[in-house]
Order: structure tokens, then sequence, then C-alpha cells
């Protein structure tokens, strides 16, 4: 019976010591932030684009503008302020692409499409030091087309503002937490 105890005691004190030196994985707020203390102001330039669709960048770089305005105590300019920020974060929207998830049987027309966007961001201090970099961001939304012309509404252009207040989301936390 004492042995039992003694094994048991030992067992709980190897799990404690292994968990204690392998650590949990949190961390206190801030201290995971890719911006370092230093930084006041961020600028964010709009994002550069490798595909044809009209104005996916400004979506994206407004959402992006919008969460780190809300979500940090820096200061976000423009790429023609006159000062030089601290830090810039420059994103890249890669690919954007729409397929056709359904179609009508009837009219032989689709009725939804899936879109997919995939997007780079890299943040780097002001001597061009990066602070953060991710070339790995992938979204998709889906949307519906309206069959009836009477009330047609274009609905791929709310789908990408979606999609890039997600990607925004996502990368401001990714910068603040770097869970």
């Amino acid at each position: 019976m004492y042995s039992f105890f003694l094994m048991r005691t030992a067992a709980i004190l190897a799990c404690l010591l292994m968990f204690s030196a392998a650590g949990c994985g949190y961390h206190t707020a801030g201290s995971a932030t890719h911006i370092p203390p230093d930084i006041g102001t961020i600028d964010v330039p709009i994002f550069q684009t490798k595909v044809l669709n009209y104005h996916t960048e400004v979506a994206f770089t407004d959402a992006v503008v919008q969460q780190l305005t809300s979500r940090t105590r820096n200061r976000v300019t423009e790429s023609d302020h006159p000062r030089p920020a601290d830090a810039t974060l420059h994103g890249t929207i890669l690919t954007e692409t729409y397929a056709p998830l359904t179609y009508n049987s009837q009219t032989g027309q689709s009725s939804s499409y899936l879109i997919t966007i995939t997007a780079s961001a890299v943040l780097t201090d002001a001597a061009g030091k990066v602070l953060y970099k991710n070339d790995h961001f992938l979204f998709r939304a889906q949307y519906q087309e309206t069959a009836d012309l009477s009330s047609f509404i274009q609905e791929d252009r709310p789908a990408v503002h979606r999609m890039a207040r997600d990607f925004a989301e996502s990368l401001v936390s990714d910068i603040l937490e770097s869970f």
C-alpha cells in the first residue's frame, strides 16, 4: 500500500515537473506583440495587388486601418503623411478567384460562387527590420447571385468587404497577440 502512494506521488511530481518545464503557451496580454513599445505611428499604404479585380486592395487596406485604429494606441497614418512613420505595414493581394458552387439546372446559370483571396503582410520598422511577416493568409466567402433581374443585387463586392474585415481582424490579432 505504501509503495502505491509513493508511486502515485512520484507520478504526480513527474507530471508537474514536465508541465512546468514545457510551459502552457499562455502569456500576459501585450507580451507577445510584434509592435515594440517605441513604435508610435504605423503607416499603412494602399495594399499592392497582383490581381485584376477592382478595389479589393482598397477594401483590405481600409479594414486594416480601421482595426489598427480601434485596437492599438498607435497613430495610423497614410503614405502621403509628411513625417515618416515608426513602422510600415505593407500588404499584397496575391490571388483572387471566383468559382461557381451551384447552378440553376433550368437556366444553366451559376447561382452561388466561392471567392478565394490570398494575401501577405509584412510590418517593418523605420530601419527596415521585419517585425512581423505572414505570406499565407487565405480567406474564402460564398455569395449568391439573384436570378430576378428586376431586383438584381451585385453580391460579390459585399462578400469581398466581409472577407476584408475578417482578414483585418486576423492580421491585427496575429500582430498583437501572436497566436
